[in-house]
């Protein structure tokens, strides 16, 4: 048997192969966010991309590779999405702030992500937990937050003793709650959160909501 190694595949047939990938990822990212896990059919997504389940299994192997490689897609997007501010060049203040409005801006651009962190919960993050993609991807958003925090305290402009978890929390709340509960908050209280009259208070809500906990300016004034 030879143990000659193989040669590379042309240039032309790798990129058809990425491009594969992508379309698959892409249809299943619908299917799953639609559907859930439980719920999603390979043979339907296979169907929707006139393919077939024996190419998809092709490319990701088993349904729950495939469901774990679009978790992977979805949060490696928001992190380059993040990665993409130049705190260095920003000051404290319009660092964190910016760091809210680019979450709302994603959240707000991307339902099926907020879709699919909800299935992921339902599942107790059991399929999250397989990828070390994943499990390793929120050191560079507390890293972010991190550095934005020390220089907000050595200059001055936040006061509180804040943890950059918690930070982070803080603005995923306020930006995942208007996409993932806009059907009950709206059957309740009568209110379409994500119509486009509300979109820009909103995300001038999160930016000013973190910032005032950051600098102090949310805190009463002690009792004398």
């Amino acid at each position: 048997m030879s143990t000659q190694p193989h040669p590379p595949a042309p240039a032309g047939r790798r990129r058809d192969a990425e491009r594969t990938r992508a379309e698959i990822l892409e249809v299943a990212q619908r299917e799953f966010a639609r559907h859930g896990y439980a719920g999603a059919r390979v043979d339907e997504m296979a169907a929707l991309m006139r393919t077939t389940k024996r190419m998809i299994y092709y490319y990701f192997g088993a349904k729950e590779k495939l469901y774990i490689a679009v978790l992977e897609k979805v949060y490696s997007e928001v992190r380059a999405a993040e990665s993409a501010i130049d705190v260095e060049h920003l000051a404290p203040v319009e660092a964190i702030r910016t760091l809210a409005e680019l979450t709302f801006d994603h959240h707000d651009a991307h339902p099926d992500f907020i879709k699919l962190v909800g299935i992921e919960n339902i599942h107790q993050a059991e399929h999250l937990r397989k990828s070390e993609v994943l499990t390793n991807l929120g050191a560079p958003a507390a890293g972010l937050i991190s550095r934005i925090l020390e220089a907000g305290r050595a200059s001055g402009d936040f006061v509180t003793d804040a943890d950059a978890v918690d930070v982070h929390m803080m603005i995923s709340a306020l930006c995942v709650f208007r996409i993932a509960n806009q059907y009950t908050f709206g059957a309740l209280f009568g209110r379409d959160l994500t119509a486009p009259e509300h979109r820009a208070r909103h995300r001038e809500m999160t930016g000013e909501a973190v910032v005032a906990y950051l600098t102090g300016n949310g805190r009463r004034t002690p009792r004398d």
